[in-house]
């Protein structure tokens, strides 16, 4: 039941146990779609010291700045054809910047974090599907940036101020929850229903090996050859057969119909001897409608009809309404053997006069993101008990940088609360001389 539901015929050649084992396979050796959490390394805080030497009278702050947090950088890997690599690891972290040390002595920056992906990937934002990059060229991609290292207190020494004891904390690396989609990048792509050839084409064209065998779903991955035709030099991508319902989730072949979205022409390949299926015509029309529904823009890619099989004999009245079909929608049609590479050639050559018309392998643009708005200083009072709670991220960052031991690092930040509105915002949700406030875990009495 399982493998009828599946390919829509039941074929007596795979055992049910055999069934199971491709469906493991295909799960367990290919992988194509994953979903990634990445974060730049955060940059080091900024240290506090002074300078404590033997014969030296008066010794200033020496502490020196925070290291710089690891970037998060993408680069293609031409050894991979999946993004198998991402099955067991899917958080992908930067390391930090180091602290500041005394002497002026700034701390070692986070060491990049270079993440390996297939060319042919695109990397799209998680929640909005926007794409950021399609990994298609041979160029390091820049991510995200790790954070800034934070000041020592030698940057806050003047002549006013001459023994700051306080420094600035680094800033947060960035975050993103990303899609990484493979879809391969070829010329042309195979469709077709599953046990019609497509494989043995392929590896008659090119050095491409497949698997090759007398059963539906002997393709289980996407297998790239590259042919060269009398000078012209082209590649191919076979991908696993489709079947009725692909494009709404059916079958094998609607994972993999991502695979053929780049392809400049598609090459469709069907069995003109009808051997395992009654009506050629019929079966063209079906996978040309499963294409429709998956990407209506590669149901209009460029196509050429190949009837393989021509071998096993054919009914000339059959061929003669494909003949019909192929005139009426534009498309070329060859008959082909791919077992006896009879008419093999000619399709060469009409494949490569189509591809010189054509234009080059489709990149996909990175999308704009939407326009960010300014950043506001929301602050948010709220009461647990007796406490007043005040919340805000960008009070993190000021409480991160504040030694409240020294008079001058606390007056500064009684500054920023009163310039940032947290007094009157206390105020208004009726705080008291005396009651105690609580911004991040740090506890104060208010007082006007």
């Amino acid at each position: 039941m399982l493998f009828t539901e599946l390919t829509g015929t039941r074929v007596p050649e795979a055992p049910f146990c055999l069934v199971l084992l491709c469906l493991k396979e295909v799960t367990e050796v290919f992988i194509d779609k994953v979903d990634i959490y990445v974060k730049a390394g955060n940059g080091g805080n900024g240290c506090v010291s002074f300078r404590r030497e033997k014969y030296v009278a008066k010794g200033g702050p020496d502490g020196g700045d925070g290291g710089k947090g690891g970037d998060v950088i993408f680069v293609v890997d031409e050894g991979a054809n999946t993004l198998l690599a991402f099955k067991n690891k899917r958080k992908y972290i930067a390391e930090n910047g180091k602290d500041g040390q005394n002497k002026k002595f700034f701390g070692a920056s986070g060491a990049d974090l270079y993440i390996s992906v297939p060319r042919g990937t695109v990397i799209r934002d998680k929640d909005s599907g926007r794409i950021i990059k399609d990994m298609s060229d041979d160029q390091p991609f820049l991510f995200l940036k790790g954070g800034k290292g934070g000041w020592g207190n030698t940057h806050f020494a003047t002549a006013t101020r001459q023994v700051p004891h306080f420094a600035k904390s680094g800033i947060t690396g960035g975050e993103a929850n990303l899609t990484l989609e493979l879809k391969t990048i070829a010329d042309v792509g195979l469709a077709g229903y599953p046990n019609v050839g497509k494989s043995t084409f392929l590896s008659v064209v090119s050095a491409a090996r497949p698997k090759i065998a007398n059963y539906h779903f002997t393709t289980l991955q996407p297998n790239l050859g590259v042919v060269n035709n009398h000078g012209d030099t082209f590649v191919i991508a076979d991908i696993p057969g489709l079947i009725e319902g692909a494009g709404e989730g059916r079958g094998l072949g609607h994972d993999f119909l991502r695979h053929i979205e780049r392809c400049r022409l598609i090459l469709h390949i069907f069995d003109i001897s009808s051997s395992e299926r009654e009506d050629p015509l019929e079966d063209i029309k079906r996978i040309n409608g499963e294409l429709e529904i998956f990407s209506p823009e590669l149901a209009t890619r460029p196509q050429i009809l190949a009837a393989n099989k021509c071998d096993v004999g054919y009914d000339e009245e059959v061929l003669e309404k494909i003949k019909e079909y192929a005139f009426e929608q534009g498309y070329s049609l060859y008959l082909i053997s791919a077992a006896t590479r009879e008419g093999v050639q000619e399709l060469l050559n009409g494949i490569s006069a189509a591809l010189r018309e054509l234009p080059p392998v489709k990149v996909y643009e990175a999308e704009e993101a939407e326009e960010a708005l300014p950043e506001e200083r929301t602050t948010e009072v709220t009461k647990d008990g007796d406490v007043f709670v005040v919340t805000g991220e960008w009070l993190k960052k000021v409480c991160g940088s504040v030694n409240f031991d020294d008079y001058e690092s606390l007056a500064y930040f009684q500054r920023v609360l009163r310039n940032g509105g947290v007094i009157d915002a206390l105020e208004k949700a009726g705080v008291q001389e005396g009651d105690t406030v609580d911004i991040y875990g740090i506890e104060f009495d208010f007082v006007y």
